[in-house]
């Protein structure tokens, strides 16, 4: 891949957060061209405030504000679509997704001959406190069935931080279930022969 990402990120009221997930971005992102996406979905706690700053600051800032019915899928779509690079990432905005993870996508993505690169949650690693009890379990027993169903193509294809090319999206996305949570399943799913490579990643809190 070239050295470009479009990231895209959908928020609901994450005031608190874009600050220290743009800043964690732009430190980890050192040799790579960039461009990051907040898609707010119609915030109502002053997020887009904190997004309007930012877009004054910086040249690669470049969120959309949604009016339209709450949807996180929608919000990614949207995203997407208006992303001006080829390679996009997908992470959630409430500081779960370390963006120390992005360069170890890229590399692999690079190295392989994949078409997505998922983050893989580590659901029992003893430090890992993304999930609760329930969660966890939920999550597992979920994907055990996904892939049984559907056919193991990663490790977690329920993930919210993953690396793909756009034309996948482009391709597709008429087939696209197209609401709720769960986007990568889509892309995954509705390309039968596309390629997933898995990168573990620690779920924080």
């Amino acid at each position: 891949m070239k050295n470009k990402l479009s990231i895209i990120i959908p928020i609901f009221n994450e005031k608190n957060n874009i600050l220290v997930l743009t800043k964690k971005i732009i430190f980890n992102l050192k040799k790579i061209k960039y461009e990051i996406i907040y898609v707010d979905d119609n915030s109502f706690d002053h997020s887009k405030k904190v997004l309007s700053e930012l877009k004054r600051r910086y040249q690669f800032f470049k969120p959309i504000l949604r009016k339209k019915k709450r949807d996180l899928t929608q919000s990614c779509f949207e995203g997407i679509e208006k992303a001006k690079y080829e390679n996009i990432l997908v992470m959630d905005g409430d500081l779960q997704h370390d963006p120390k993870y992005i360069e170890k996508f890229i590399d692999k993505f690079n190295l392989s001959s994949s078409d997505i690169i998922v983050g893989s949650r580590n659901f029992f690693y003893k430090d890992n406190k993304g999930l609760n009890f329930v969660r966890t379990y939920a999550s597992v027993l979920l994907i055990f069935f996904i892939n049984i169903l559907l056919g193991k193509k990663t490790s977690d294809p329920l993930s919210g931080f993953f690396l793909f090319k756009k034309k996948l999206f482009i391709g597709s996305k008429k087939k696209f279930f197209g609401k709720g949570y769960k986007i990568l399943a889509d892309i995954i799913y509705n390309n039968k022969k596309v390629r997933v490579s898995d990168v573990k990643i620690n779920f924080k809190k």
